[in-house]
Formats: structure tokens, C-alpha cells, sequence
């Protein structure tokens, strides 16, 4: 990613470099090559399901919705199974996705020939993380996976998610904070996009709660980011409604 994005500046201009807001300009990850495997299987899971009445966008965080590790807090292929597979639902989460990857992505055809009834779209977290893109640029990054997926599929009423709570530093908490507030404040009256910040359904008083996390488990373990078993069903529950209303 860090090679793309320095080749990404090195090619332009100073002065269009001082323009370009990198969370909301397509970037491949196509010299990893897990991530080009991974793209491929993607658009063969299109072509072969064309009627599919939800897709899922993401990251990592989305593409844990296939995770069935057996060992109960990562076992969420049975929640997918049970709240979007009766939809022949499609999941496109790729691990460690930015905004301009997703926007990548559906620029290239990821979405071409659906026609979905429900988009649901999760990006973000990775926004904060290794590119350390702050809340000004992921904003505008995230509303341009909107505007894409919009124009992409029409017919698709989009669900977007905030960006998740972790437990990563405080930095990474603000900026979750920030972008959560603008985008909730953007779409309050939109009539394509419905916004829901899940975030307190992986909170305890108040405070993100790791034990709702898969990454603790890991061995080293990792920062909570990644939701287990009980917190993606707490958040499949609490977009049922939403999903009942626009999905037939």
C-alpha cells in the first residue's frame, strides 16, 4: 500500500498533489497478491450470482462475516447464514481496504450486472490505521464510496454503517468520532441512504468492550477491531429492520 500510495505521488504534479485527497481517489492493491486472488473470486461471485438482493462493501470487518474458526467468538459464518445468505446475499470485503480501494474496486467493475435491492457499505477503519488518513480526508473518502455505489446500482437503497468503534489509541478515537458525526449530519435527510452508527452495540458502559472483539483471542494478540460472534449478531439484529424494509 505505502509503495502505491508514494508511486500514486511521485507521478503528479506539485500542485495537483496539494489536491488530491487520496481517501477518495482509486488505488488498486493489485501487486499483493492474496488481494488480486482475492479480486478475481470477487467478480466471478458477481458474474455467478446476478441475483443477489443484498451486497455487503467493506473491509476486513466485512469479510469476517465468512469467518467459522470453531472456536465460538469467531464462528459468524452461522450469523451471515442466517440474516443474509436467505438473501443470496454477496460479500465483498477485502482485508485491509481503504475508501480509495473500495472506490477502486467499484470503478473496475465490482458491481457490474447486479442489482441488489439493499447495498450495505462498512469502510473506514483502515483509514485510521497504517496511511493514518485523519477524519477530513476519510469524510469526503466515505461519500465517495456513496456517491460510486449509488450511481452504480440505482436501484439499491444503501445502507451505510459508521466506522466501527476499536481500541486502537486515542487518535483513532476521535477520528472515529468526527467522521461518524459529519456523515450522520450529511445523510439525516436522504431518501437513497439510511446512516446508523452501531457503535454503542460494542460498548459497556460506555466504553468499547474487548471482550466483543475477535483480536484478543489471536496469537500475539491484536487490537480490537474486528467484531466475534456476539457482536456481529448484535449488529445483524439491529439492521434487521432496515433490511426488512428495503429487501423483498
Amino acid at each position: 500500500m505505502r509503495r502505491l500510495l508514494t508511486t500514486l505521488a511521485l507521478t503528479l504534479p506539485l500542485a495537483a498533489q496539494a489536491k488530491v485527497n487520496l481517501a477518495e481517489a482509486p488505488i488498486d492493491r493489485l501487486n499483493l497478491p492474496v488481494w488480486h486472488q482475492h479480486w478475481d473470486a470477487s467478480l466471478e461471485d458477481a458474474r455467478t450470482h446476478p441475483d443477489a438482493k443484498i451486497v455487503w462493501l467493506g473491509d476486513s470487518i466485512t469479510y469476517y462475516w465468512q469467518r467459522h474458526g470453531g472456536h465460538g467468538y469467531d464462528d459468524i459464518l452461522p450469523i451471515w447464514n442466517q440474516y443474509y445468505a436467505p438473501y443470496g446475499a454477496l460479500d465483498f470485503g477485502f482485508i485491509g481496504d481503504t475508501t480509495s480501494s473500495l472506490i477502486w474496486r467499484l470503478d473496475h467493475g465490482q458491481v457490474e450486472g447486479l442489482h441488489p435491492q439493499l447495498a450495505i457499505i462498512l469502510i473506514g477503519a483502515n483509514n485510521f490505521g497504517k496511511v493514518h488518513w485523519d477524519a477530513a480526508m476519510t469524510i469526503p473518502g466515505i461519500e465517495a464510496v456513496v456517491e460510486n455505489t449509488h450511481r452504480r446500482l440505482p436501484g439499491a437503497h444503501i445502507l451505510l454503517l459508521g466506522v466501527l468503534p476499536s481500541i486502537r489509541s486515542p487518535w483513532v478515537d476521535a477520528q472515529t468520532r468526527t467522521t461518524n458525526a459529519a456523515l450522520a449530519q450529511h445523510y439525516a435527510d436522504s431518501q437513497t441512504v439510511t446512516f446508523m452508527d452501531v457503535g454503542h452495540l460494542l460498548q459497556t458502559d460506555g466504553h468499547t468492550d474487548p471482550t466483543l472483539f475477535v483480536d484478543p483471542h489471536l496469537n500475539p494478540p491484536d487490537p480490537p477491531l474486528h467484531p466475534d460472534a456476539e457482536g456481529m449478531r448484535r449488529i445483524a439484529e439491529a439492521l434487521a429492520p432496515v433490511v426488512r424494509e428495503y429487501v423483498r
